[in-house]
């Protein structure tokens, strides 16, 4: 077991932000032209970041004892989460433990029938790791005119 999924604590808000940032700043590099180059809600955000982490089932993924990234779920039934939120820092993309991450994140929550996300039609990367995961996709919404994207939606039935 390389990775380790721990409930994280407001004082680790500041290193998951800063982990978020770099991480969807890097994501726009695949965004197609046209598109907002915002991130999700509150990613760049302290404050948001230490809300959450009050309120619901959120990780911080350690690599080597170090933070890497994290997990955001959100509860929709007792027997149903979303995930809301997963990232890793660019700099340990690729390695597998994305896949890792989420597997430790099944294991903490043996107890959930349902797991459901979205993401970005155009992050094609996300789509195949959420496949890869174990996800099937079960539909796409329309293109906000906002954010210039749709997306695709994901179910996980344990």
């Amino acid at each position: 077991m390389q990775v380790q999924l721990i409930k994280a604590q407001e004082s680790d808000s500041e290193i998951l932000t800063e982990i978020q940032i770099r991480t969807f700043l890097d994501d726009n590099q695949r965004k197609p032209p046209g598109c907002s180059l915002e991130g999700p809600p509150g990613y760049d955000s302290e404050e948001w970041n230490r809300s959450w982490i009050n309120r619901t089932p959120y990780y911080k993924i350690l690599y080597k004892r170090k933070v890497i990234g994290g997990i955001i779920l959100f509860e929709i039934d007792k027997d149903e989460y979303e995930v809301g939120r997963i990232w890793i820092d660019p700099a340990y993309q690729n390695m597998g433990l994305g896949q890792e991450s989420m597997a430790r994140m099944f294991e903490l929550h043996p107890d959930i029938k349902r797991w459901v996300l979205g993401t970005p039609d155009w992050a094609v990367r996300n789509q195949h790791f959420y496949v890869k995961v174990g996800f099937r996709k079960i539909g796409e919404t329309s293109v906000d005119p906002v954010l210039g994207w749709g997306g695709i939606n994901y179910e996980l039935r344990t």
